[in-house]
């Protein structure tokens, strides 16, 4: 059984062991936000874990871009077909007080301008519906691939930041020094443990990152699709109501 003063020994040295990891993690930390210049091997690694980071980033601001132009678009959409028929209902209003040929004429327009609105007003339809399906998108899909990449970044810092203190521990190595040589060895250990937890958070977040790319194209690919359907038969619609006026 170890005694009283060994064991607070033993709490000591691991308590003195966290406080290392935490200030090379922290260096580590320093060293990104200040954009010093890293390891150019351990940077050059992570090269394609770097290039999903952008794609995924890519498909957050483009997310968020195409939701606000989505609303902007319904709402122009709702105020032209508003004006449109307000416009139609008076044009048809005044034609029943006008029994000469422009009175037929103000009848005929405003009948088309009524047309035109509804016409108008059923894009809205897909396009509500392509505008929740992003914002869910955005909210659950890209969201939880945001949260794997927090961790990741966690992750990676607490690599870099042992890779850190290992090359510290490294310039002051004394091979026939025992207690140097046991500190090495526990930073070697250290090392290992927050590379293999840094290269599974990693494959999650190209795994994911991948899944997020393909489920977007297939989502937009099928709310396009419906709306493309749909605007080809309204402006059809519009084409053959003007040839049937003229």
């Amino acid at each position: 059984m170890y005694s009283n003063g060994q064991l607070w020994a033993g709490e000591d040295r691991s308590m003195v062991s966290r406080m290392q990891k935490k200030f090379w993690e922290t260096k580590q930390v320093l060293i990104k936000v200040t954009g010093k210049k890293e390891d150019e091997h351990v940077v050059a690694s992570d090269a394609e874990l770097d290039v999903k980071l952008e794609i995924f980033h890519s498909i957050q601001t483009t997310g968020s871009e195409l939701l606000k132009i989505i609303e902007k678009y319904h709402q122009a959409l709702n105020a032209l077909s508003l004006e449109e028929n307000d416009f139609g209902l008076h044009l048809k209003v005044h034609a029943q007080q006008n029994s000469t040929r422009a009175g037929k004429m103000m009848k005929v327009t405003g009948n088309a301008l009524c047309s035109s609105a509804g016409q108008r007003l059923a894009l809205c339809a897909p396009l509500s519906r392509l505008q929740q399906e992003m914002a869910t998108f955005t909210n659950r899909a890209v969201s939880d691939t945001l949260l794997t990449i927090n961790q990741m970044e966690k992750a990676r810092t607490e690599y870099r930041g042992a890779l850190l203190w290992m090359k510290d521990v490294s310039q002051e190595l004394d091979p026939d020094t025992y207690k140097q040589m046991e500190k090495f060895r526990k930073v070697q250990i250290q090392v290992r443990n927050t590379k293999s937890h840094f290269d599974k958070t990693k494959m999650n977040v190209c795994q994911k990152v991948d899944l997020l790319g393909a489920s977007r194209c297939n989502l937009l690919s099928q709310s396009l699709a419906s709306y493309q359907v749909l605007y080809y038969a309204t402006w059809k619609a519009l084409f053959t109501l003007c040839l049937s006026y003229t």
